[in-house]
């Protein structure tokens, strides 16, 4: 895995139209920046709405109390189904926002997601959802240069509402070297997602 230390928020955040944000965060040591992008977006879009869902993986590096403080509107969604459902969660996050954001997302997230899997009430929501959608690969090192990871990024670029951001330098933890794997920064990820949302607007 490897991690980059996060650029000083931009003073002017970048334009953003979108009313309600799905934030989903994978397994990736970068889940740990939750809590300070969520707080970064309550300041440049106090308008908007964002819903955050975290998976089982990503509660190692990201408390849910610090994301409920940072974000404002109470507990993050867990990824997983609920024992006794009292309602159809996936069909909720696919229809609730009108954006939609993975970061970090991990190489095993990205697999299952380019392959149609929908095991988790995210993943089908995101299979179903016609909501923009960018995601942000977090990856170990070399992971970029493994095969079936660049099938699975052509394969999801391929879809109208998915666009993925590519990985950028950074130091990995486990070996102290640097190399691509970073997930993009979370102000180019929304500055992209608005451009996704904008074309998809203007050929809907």
């Amino acid at each position: 895995m490897t991690t980059a230390t996060p650029a000083p928020a931009a003073d002017t955040p970048p334009p953003f139209r979108a009313r309600r944000l799905l934030y989903v965060a994978t397994g990736g040591i970068q889940a740990m920046f939750t809590p300070m992008w969520l707080s970064w977006l309550r300041t440049g879009y106090p308008d908007l709405e964002v819903r955050t869902v975290l998976t089982a993986a990503a509660r190692r590096f990201a408390g849910t109390t610090a994301i409920a403080a940072a974000g404002g509107r109470g507990l993050p969604t867990i990824d997983q189904w609920p024992a006794e459902p009292d309602r159809a969660l996936h069909v909720e996050l696919a229809d609730w926002p009108d954006a939609v954001v993975v970061h970090p997302a991990t190489m095993n997230f990205v697999a299952r997601l380019s392959q149609g899997l929908a095991d988790t009430p995210a993943l089908l929501a995101l299979q179903c959802t016609a909501a923009p959608i960018v995601v942000c690969p977090a990856l170990p090192p070399g992971g970029t240069r493994n095969p079936a990871y660049r099938r699975h990024v052509l394969e999801l670029s391929e879809r109208e509402n998915v666009s993925v951001l590519p990985p950028v330098h950074g130091v990995s933890l486990s070996t102290g070297a640097a190399d691509i794997g970073t997930a993009a920064l979370f102000p180019h990820a929304i500055a992209a997602l608005e451009d996704l949302r904008a074309a998809t607007e203007a050929t809907a």
